[in-house]
């Protein structure tokens, strides 16, 4: 569509006007106007591209005046946009693939040559490619009415977006909604000492850029130092100067790899005195408005070295004779409500943090230890508050019912998973034995006849074994282990579905806002892609229709015990969407379940939070209960929690390839087994088993030939000899180079590929052999959902 010079385009309105101008536009007709009726798919593209924020279904119809029947017309083609993959979900709105979201994170990073703020993502995918900029819209008007707040360079803040209409600047624009971080400028990275006098600053992100350091601006670091530096104004020529800001660490020290990821993600780790000395003042609950329940043998079953305890189990057979066989099962969860309360400092710092952080070295905790090691965890023989749910099985795992009580309950023990799997298999210690009868055989009873329901909804089965690194007392990695999956485990995951389950549907039946764990389906682009992938191995894949997690099961069992079971679980895992938080109920795909919120982990999860303070309303439980000033803000709390949840991942994916990296920096030129785990038209990623770790096989590094792309096969096929690799290959490699700092591994190819025939390239014609290698050598993130 072509667009008027800059100087005499007007501003494009929202709403009715913008669609129909947008429409009268499209038909080459400024005349012609059509109102009441569904417009063509491009129309709606266009308008969706214009006007992000009023991008929902209902937006739609109203500006393109839509009643009745043309409205259920309307959902039917935007369903089909999404399922093309021309358009994706963000809570309520639909927006362009690869664009933002109405309200986004962003961190403002740098001013404009005018003097404008320019803001970028907090959160972009590594394969996403450049994350877009933003420009920061601020009022110059003293007198403004507007009480959006004054943004500056480095804060972290929520904003909502807008195109730019502006063809010369960044592609949208934004309105500061909230500060969520003041002052994120200052760059990180290592200090090194220069002969001549004065540092290099060496940066920690595979992005980041090198910078000089003068002796003046080095303050107390040392060689080896991870420092905060402020950003100096650059040099015309050389490199950007820099300016000592604080010592952070030496590299060498334990815990500094999981540092350089906090610091790196903003992700905040230190307690404001006020937020301190609330948990300090707090008293334990009292008995008001709870039931005595101390007398239930309650029991927590946790990982070994676990600190807090978020979550209790009991069962008993049902006494009623209208459930013969039946079983009742109890979860118990810790109140964090009762502690911490909307708008506190507490409360305040939680939503900042979202969630804990887990590292293989340290925690960062979403609140300070006085609640969620103390207060908040349910510790044997000790009385604690808390939120449980009773849930009724039939015998053949159907839940009859459920109920909620706000209670003050005592642990009757304290096990770990294994120690709980050793007395149920025959072996139990001084303290299971006791435990054996009474409590442990009737939960792994009621365990057997909720795993009947489980198995009749058939959730998604993937087999993706997580790896575990182990530590040396100084904080580098001793070994890296695939952690027995257990009974106990599948035992207390089952339990603690059926308590989210119980909560979403108590919400929904009370008619309360609440905050979701959505996983919506997959989508018909990523569909296509997966049926193309799995024809080339022999596997069908029907088309169509409305997909199930049954459906993925189904091929997942047909690759089951073949030398392709290992990338046909990848590539479905990679067709998944991304789980989030929302309070518009999508229903959860993976798990198969209609109504699904997070309710069994308020310690280390925000959203868990506000699940129990919406039960504490709807069910009058008493004080700590959701704010109607809260309920307001669902939207923008969701949003901000699935970000930071992406923030978590994202740092404890970069801790992991530091420390490997840092493992095999010794280890240049060995050879190792390894196993192609992503394909690109760039290179090859290759996963080494025993280690984890994903390094990357440069294009140009594979041989003479001239490789193609070929997207079907998730393979790079030479052109002239038809030998590639794909997805999935068992491949020899040499590490060729390791840069700790930045958590990359390059690999060189040792085996021969495989001989593949012609590639096809309906999709990419170029990612073939390129005359260089990549900038830099990187490592692909797992997908989790």
């Amino acid at each position: 569509m072509s667009k008027k010079p800059r100087e005499d385009r007007k501003p494009v309105p929202v709403g009715r006007k913008a669609a129909l101008r947008a429409e009268k536009a499209a038909l080459g007709d400024p005349n012609v106007i059509v109102h009441g009726v569904v417009p063509p798919r491009d129309i709606l593209l266009q308008f969706i591209s214009d006007n992000p924020d009023r991008a929902s279904k209902r937006e739609i119809a109203k500006a393109f005046g839509l009643k009745g029947d043309t409205r259920v017309e309307l959902k039917d083609v935007l369903r089909d946009l999404e399922d093309e993959g021309l358009l994706q979900k963000s809570r309520k709105a639909l927006m362009r693939p690869g664009g933002l979201p109405p309200m986004t994170v962003l961190d403002i990073t740098t001013r404009s040559k005018d003097g404008e703020l320019i803001a970028r993502p907090a959160e972009w995918p590594d394969d996403g490619g450049v994350a877009p900029a933003v420009l920061i819209r601020q009022s110059s008007d003293n007198r403004s009415k507007s009480k959006t707040p004054a943004a500056g360079l480095g804060d972290r803040v929520l904003a909502k977006i807008f195109p730019n209409k502006d063809r010369s600047g960044p592609a949208y624009t934004a309105r500061v909604v909230k500060i969520i971080d003041k002052h994120r400028n200052a760059s990180l990275g290592v200090i090194r000492m220069m002969p001549e006098g004065g540092a290099r600053l060496m940066p920690i992100d595979r992005r980041g850029e090198e910078m000089q350091i003068s002796a003046s601006d080095l303050g107390d670091a040392k060689d080896g130092d991870l420092i905060e530096a402020d950003v100096l104004r650059g040099n015309r020529f050389g490199l950007t100067r820099a300016k000592v800001l604080s010592v952070i660490g030496s590299v060498a020290s334990e815990k500094a790899i999981s540092m350089i990821a906090i610091y790196s993600h903003g992700i905040p780790h230190v307690f404001p005195k006020q937020v301190l000395d609330e948990a300090g003042d707090a008293k334990p609950a009292s008995m008001t408005k709870r039931e005595d329940w101390r007398h239930v043998p309650l029991v927590t079953i946790d990982p070994a070295d676990a600190k807090d305890h978020d979550d209790a189990v009991y069962a008993e057979p049902d006494p009623s004779p209208d459930n013969p066989d039946g079983v009742i099962v109890t979860v118990a969860i810790a109140d964090v409500s009762y502690y911490v309360r909307t708008g506190s400092p507490l409360d305040r710092e939680a939503l900042k943090r979202g969630n804990s952080v887990y590292f293989p070295d340290r925690v960062v905790p979403m609140l300070p230890e006085r609640i969620s090691n103390n207060l908040c965890s349910l510790r044997e023989g000790e009385d604690r508050p808390a939120l449980a749910v009773r849930m009724v099985f039939s015998k053949d795992g159907k839940k009859a019912g459920h109920t909620f009580h706000r209670i003050m309950m005592k642990s009757a023990a304290k096990l770990s998973y294994n120690q709980a799997q050793a007395a149920i298999d025959g072996k139990p210690d001084d303290k299971s034995g006791p435990l054996l009868d009474p409590i442990l055989k009737p939960l792994w009873h009621a365990y057997a006849i909720m795993k009947r329901g489980r198995d009749r909804r058939q959730p998604l089965e993937l087999d993706m074994p997580e790896r575990k690194i182990l530590l040396k007392p100084d904080g580098t990695v001793d070994k890296v282990v695939i952690p027995e999956r257990l009974d106990a485990h599948k035992l207390i995951e089952e339990m603690m579905i059926q308590a989210n389950v119980a909560a979403a549907e108590t919400l929904e039946k009370q008619r309360q806002p609440l905050i979701y764990r959505v996983h919506d389906a997959p989508s018909l682009a990523k569909q296509e892609v997966l049926r193309e992938f799995l024809a080339t191995l022999g596997i069908p894949m029907a088309k169509g229709g409305q997909v199930r997690a049954n459906s993925f099961n189904g091929i997942l069992a047909k690759a089951e015990d073949t030398p392709h079971q290992v990338m046909v679980n990848e590539m479905v895992l990679r067709s998944q969407s991304q789980a989030v938080y929302s309070p518009d109920n999508l229903g959860h795909f993976g798990l198969n379940l209609m109504k699904y919120a997070h309710f069994t982990s308020p310690i280390r999860r925000y959203a868990d939070l506000i699940v129990h303070r919406a039960l504490v309303r709807a069910l009058g439980l008493g004080e700590g209960g959701l704010s109607p000033e809260e309920e307001t803000q669902l939207d923008d709390i969701a949003a901000e929690i699935s970000t930071f949840e992406r923030r978590a991942m994202a740092a404890e994916r970069d801790t992991i390839n530091r420390l490997i990296a840092h493992h095999l920096a010794e280890r240049v030129g060995q050879e190792f087994e390894g196993r192609v785990s992503g394909v690109t038209k760039a290179g090859l990623f290759v996963t080494l088993p025993t280690y984890g770790a994903d390094g990357f096989v440069p294009v140009s590094t594979l041989g003479s030939d001239y490789f193609v792309y070929d997207e079907a096969r998730q393979a790079l096929i030479g052109e002239r000899h038809g030998l590639g690799y794909q997805l999935g290959d068992s491949v020899d490699v040499r590490l060729a180079e390791a840069i700790p700092l930045a958590g990359a591994l390059r690999f060189e190819m040792l085996s021969e590929g495989q001989k593949m025939g012609v590639a096809t390239r309906s999709f990419h014609k170029s990612g073939r052999r390129s005359r260089s290698a990549p900038k830099r050598p990187g490592t692909r993130p797992p997908r989790r959902n």
